[in-house]
């Protein structure tokens, strides 16, 4: 099936997609915490699975990094009581020595230790990355009509970057951390275990203060997350709209907008970084009180004849500065923590939303011959308003069939059910005598080309934006099917002709050549069923004409469905459908419709009121 952009379904009070509305009712929420920690950390600890080498291997570098300061610390103190006290520069200088040597071993064993996070990081990144938009791929489109194209996208970058960031800095700084604190602890207990239990009197105080601070700030990390999504996407839809909102003389209000849900980013994010900021303070003003302590118990101890000296107090000062400064730095790390876990934790929500999969008895059909057949279908999108009524209809292999309606009276509803964009609440839909449930969904859209009003066209050349309907189609087929949809004399005109590189949707061409390229595109599929939303409608009458001759030719031997405003398009169709209020109340061709006099008569009337139809017949290419 030629892919093109479905138009999302607007319900009632739902502003997604309008840079004119108002979106900001989604934000109104309370900040929430996390809904399962434990399961975010296990999958993330899933993808670093294949890691296990390398993560070892860190973790080694880091334990040597560890007891090279432990020993560069006690050496300090050893330096201090037996070469400075004694001013034995010999002796200094070779403690000088030593300790340049293994800081110079610690300078390395970090530097690969960060080397390595850096890349599981990335790696790391990249799979969940790479496993999210495979996911967005698989979603059923009912998804994307009730989600913001910028929010899938912040969670594709924003939140799988926080995800990066922490394992790039923060994993290897944890498990430092945890490894510095019990060797630390275990060189203060073997070097004095009074002192130790001295200082240790302040640690629950720290995690006491910690906990509380790290409950208080979690809500608003989550809550500064899902509003960077939602600038991000009024940040999308904005610029879509651009042309829409320049028109409307929207700007100022559009701005203001933009201004609220900014203010209410940053409100968040300021709530988010100022309560997490509070835990330096402190944490360093516990710290303080420590040494304070240790010093004045060991000068106590000291002057009461124990053998502890100012060696020995100015190394345990230092054990106890590297003991609660990765005790600190792990504390602190969680606000980091907190923040990619509230990230991984959105982007673990989309993984895990329903796929768009196919019956287990459904199987793959090679072509169809376009046998349709639609037999008390009934579909809604909610459960509040049904859309289609008991919609029946036949068309055999080869034929046009046209519907007609007024707007929401549920015509391209009906075109996307034959696709399966929407599986229906009841009734069957046939191909072939086959039921469509019972087809693999991809190989029934490759038997169908779809031509919709809004096309899309990717920033790629004109030859591969044609060749995207059959991948495998050769250049001179891309340009047959141009010639078919009369798109090949304006392409030739392009700078670089068919090597002509788009802009953004194809915003360098007029809204006429982007219909021919969809229109080409879905030559070269080469479906056996054609569907065109509207196909026509953004092209000038003289356009129209051309296209119309050359869509005669396309549609032979295929089974056809055409939507239509401009009901000159439909004049020789097979049949006609009147669709009103999601049922069909008329049904016939264009003369039998005409002769009734009703529905059809009346839309048909009221736009070609004695036009002269011939125009389509004598067109050209």
């Amino acid at each position: 099936m030629v892919n093109e952009r479905v138009a999302p379904v607007v319900r009632p009070g739902d502003t997604r997609g309008n840079p004119l509305g108002n979106p900001l009712g989604r934000f109104n929420k309370r900040p929430e915490k996390l809904k399962n920690a434990r399961g975010t950390i296990l999958r993330l600890l899933a993808y670093l699975g294949g890691k296990k080498k390398i993560i070892i291997l860190t973790f080694l570098l880091c334990f040597l990094t560890t007891i090279i300061s432990i020993i560069g610390t006690r050496l300090n103190g050893y330096a201090v009581d037996h070469f400075i006290e004694k001013g034995d520069m010999p002796g200094l200088l070779k403690i000088c020595i030593i300790l340049a040597a293994i800081y110079c071993v610690s300078v390395v064993s970090t530097y690969l230790q960060n080397r390595f996070m850096v890349d599981i990081a990335q790696q790391t990144a990249a799979k969940i990355r790479r496993d999210l938009y495979r996911t967005i791929q698989m979603l059923p489109l009912p998804y994307f009509d009730t989600h913001s194209s910028g929010d899938l996208m912040s969670r594709l970058t924003n939140d799988v970057d926080n995800i990066n960031m922490t394992l790039s800095q923060s994993i290897t700084q944890l498990f430092s951390g945890a490894v510095n604190i019990v060797g630390m602890l275990a060189a203060m207990l073997l070097l004095s275990p009074l002192l130790t239990l001295v200082g240790l009197t302040t640690v629950p105080l720290t995690f006491l203060l910690t906990k509380l601070i790290i409950n208080k700030t979690q809500p608003f990390f989550i809550k500064q997350q899902q509003e960077l999504g939602n600038l991000n996407g009024y940040i999308e839809e904005g610029i879509s709209g651009q042309k829409l909102i320049i028109l409307c003389g929207r700007e100022e209000q559009a701005k203001a907008e933009f201004a609220k849900i900014n203010k209410r980013l940053t409100k968040s994010a300021i709530f988010a970084q100022a309560f997490s900021g509070i835990m330096g303070p402190v944490n360093n003003a516990v710290n303080n009180l420590t040494y304070f302590i240790i010093t004045v118990s060991g000068a106590y101890l000291m002057f009461s004849g124990s053998n502890i000296t100012v060696g020995v107090i100015f190394t345990f000062i230092l054990y106890m500065r590297n003991f609660t400064r990765p005790l600190n730095e792990t504390l602190n790390i969680f606000n980091t923590i907190q923040s990619a876990l509230a990230g991984a934790e959105r982007v673990f929500e989309v993984m895990d939303q329903p796929k768009e999969n196919d019956a287990e008895q459904a199987k793959e059909v090679s072509r169809l011959h376009g046998e349709i057949m639609l037999q008390q279908v009934n579909f809604s999108y909610t459960k509040e308003k049904r859309i289609l009524k008991n919609v029946s209809l036949k068309a055999r292999k080869g034929q046009t069939i046209a519907i007609v309606g007024p707007t929401g009276s549920g015509k391209t509803t009906l075109i996307h059910l034959l696709t399966r964009f929407y599986d229906i609440d009841s009734g069957e839909i046939l191909i072939d005598g086959e039921n469509i449930d019972n087809m693999k969904r991809s190989s029934l859209r490759r038997s169908i080309a779809m031509v919709l009003q809004d096309t899309y066209l990717f920033s790629e050349s004109v030859r591969e934006n044609i060749r995207y309907g059959r991948l495998t189609a050769t250049d001179a087929e891309v340009e047959q099917a141009a010639r078919i949809a009369c798109a090949h004399r304006f392409i030739k005109q392009l700078p670089e002709g068919y090597d002509t590189v788009l802009a953004d949707n194809g915003g360098n061409l007029s809204q006429g050549q982007r219909q021919l390229l969809a229109l080409a595109r879905a030559v070269l599929a080469q479906a056996s069923i054609l569907i065109l939303d509207e196909a026509t409608s953004s092209v000038d009458t003289r356009t129209e004409a051309a296209i119309q001759k050359a869509m005669l030719n396309l549609m032979q031997g295929k089974t056809a469905f055409v939507i239509a405003h401009r009901l000159s398009t439909i004049r020789n169709a097979d049949e006609i459908l009147a669709v009103k209020d999601g049922q069909i109340i008329e049904r016939g061709t264009h003369q039998e419709l005409m002769a009734q006099g009703n529905f059809y008569a009346g839309l048909y009337n009221s736009q070609f009121r004695g036009a002269d139809m011939d125009v389509f017949r004598s067109s050209t290419c």
